[in-house]
């Protein structure tokens, strides 16, 4: 079944980048899919009825609202950081706990923090997520943990865990 899904997801995928119904990019592209699909269908997702549930999607696209927002207010913040003529900045890495289980989960969370300006993720050790954060403004875990991944953790908890 996830052999399936995958040949559907990534033709579908291939119809969107050529944007052409002609008759040899279709069969271009089922033949691409195919192979494509034998080759890595294996990492896939394994159980493909989570990747189907569509109440997940409608919290992606929340997730993508919220994500697109956090990366606006640090992009002025790192701004701001930059332009000041002080260079407010208390660079430090922190430990967040992690309350997601999967794999796939904690590496969104990760790749999100990083994309978000001022954060990057270092390390993940066991429950721990290790960030290099350009202002550390508070020494409780409670508290940075809420600004670095809050409302991150729980929306991506319910799109993959």
């Amino acid at each position: 079944m996830k052999y399936i899904v995958f040949f559907i997801l990534v033709f579908i995928f291939w119809m969107l980048l050529t944007l052409s119904l002609a008759i040899p990019n279709v069969i271009i592209g089922l033949l691409a899919c195919l192979l494509t699909t034998l080759l890595f269908g294996r990492y896939f997702v394994n159980n493909v009825g989570k990747f189907l549930d569509p109440q997940r999607y409608f919290w992606l696209i929340i997730y993508l609202f919220i994500f697109t927002w956090e990366c606006i207010k640090a992009n002025f913040d790192v701004a701001y950081r930059v332009l000041h003529p002080a260079m407010p900045i208390k660079p430090g890495i922190v430990k967040v706990p992690l309350h997601i289980k999967s794999e796939m989960a904690r590496t969104m969370l990760a790749n999100s923090i990083t994309m978000t300006p001022g954060t990057i993720s270092v390390d993940i050790i066991g429950n721990d997520l290790y960030v290099h954060w350009i202002y550390v403004s508070s020494q409780k875990p409670e508290e940075y943990t809420q600004k670095i991944s809050g409302r991150f953790e729980k929306l991506i908890a319910k799109i993959f865990d």
